[in-house]
């Protein structure tokens, strides 16, 4: 069982087998799902789109390799904040929000920083000016530290479904 914003959702074992299905390829048709997850495709459609409505398929994407794009050079960034109000807090995320480069952003704790940004950009002339023209212009980022990433060990955007009953 699932608790959304506004009602809890039962997923069982069908749905999570879809869930999981699509995770992997959200390509595949109706069809192609039906057959893997052992429905004929009107049931299994159904499913999807409740799935859909009730929020736990939020959009469907195509992943695309950065390398192949031109894009060889991913840092992780934690930033610093001067003041903790929600006001400073909002601008930020506001800006941030307008930048491509970004590809994730999460308001941390445990850290010397505030938030940790994953940012992906063409190489280090690019990262550089990036760093010094945008984040570091706006209002209240107070410290910055930077890593790059050497290696993509594990790089997933499915969800672990095994815990759901």
């Amino acid at each position: 069982m699932l608790k959304n914003k506004e009602t809890l959702i039962q997923i069982d074992k069908i749905d999570r087998r879809i869930l999981e299905q699509i995770q992997k390829d959200a390509s595949l048709t109706n069809q192609q799902l039906a057959e893997k997850v052992g429905l004929s495709p009107s049931p299994c459609l159904r499913r999807v789109r409740a799935l859909e409505e009730a929020g736990i398929i939020v959009r469907t994407v195509t992943v695309l390799d950065h390398k192949k794009l031109g894009l060889s050079l991913t840092a992780i960034i934690l930033i610093g904040m001067d003041r903790h109000t929600p006001e400073r807090f909002a601008a930020f995320e506001e800006q941030v929000s307008e930048f491509p480069e970004i590809l994730e952003c999460y308001l941390v704790t445990g850290h010397d920083a505030d938030y940790m940004l994953k940012v992906v950009v063409p190489d280090m002339d690019h990262y550089h000016h990036f760093l010094l023209n945008r984040i570091t212009r706006i209002p209240g980022v107070s410290g910055v530290h930077s890593s790059f990433v050497l290696k993509r060990v594990l790089d997933s955007t499915a969800l672990p479904l095994g815990y759901l009953s």
